[in-house]
């Protein structure tokens, strides 16, 4: 009988492995600085993870509900960003659009993000999220946002009384739709 050596062994990452990575990094999010940072797993064996699981917004606010210490005066901030895909080719959600980061066009996937803030703490937990695929589902930009709204304060996931958002989401129909929610609204300059 031949003796394996187990601690070489690469494991396949969980959906748990994967969410901790995300809330505990700060700065850096692909795979390979996840693989470098832990002993477990290979790149290609979290590339393959991520093939096979769906994370969704829900389920990223599932794992970081019991850490999110809330206050009447809970603010949302609605923003959107572009990660930056000029070197993919093959990636089907990657396509021309205006990045404020970059003052331009560049390739890439949209996402509209969605943050909880503490005012008096200072602290702030990623809530909601929707990647911009307007070929795939037909929606707005604009669009993601009510929904996002809407699960807040249906759901009853957490306790605010303001919506930050940029200047450019000032919608008459979005504003006027913060206001039915009797929640304020800021629009703050890109």
């Amino acid at each position: 009988m031949s003796y394996v050596d187990t601690r070489s062994i690469k494991q396949m990452p969980t959906r748990l492995d994967y969410c901790q990575y995300l809330r505990s990094t700060q700065i850096d999010y692909i795979i390979t600085n996840y693989a470098d940072h832990v002993n477990n797993f290979s790149h290609d064996a979290i590339n393959r993870y991520l093939q096979q699981d769906k994370i969704t917004a829900r389920i990223i606010l599932e794992y970081v509900k019991g850490d999110i210490i809330q206050s009447p005066r809970g603010c949302i901030v609605i923003d959107d960003s572009v990660l930056d895909k000029n070197y993919s080719h093959k990636i089907e959600m990657v396509k021309l659009q205006y990045s404020g980061n970059a003052h331009g066009l560049i390739k890439g996937i949209g996402m509209v993000n969605c943050l909880y803030v503490n005012p008096d703490s200072g602290q702030y937990w990623i809530v909601d999220y929707r990647i911009y695929d307007p070929e795939k589902d037909g929606k707005t930009k604009l669009d993601y946002v009510r929904e996002m709204l809407i699960a807040l304060v249906g759901c009853k996931r957490v306790t605010f009384d303001r919506v930050l958002i940029d200047s450019w989401y000032s919608a008459k129909e979005l504003l006027l739709f913060i206001e039915s929610l009797n929640k304020f609204y800021y629009r703050c300059r890109s």
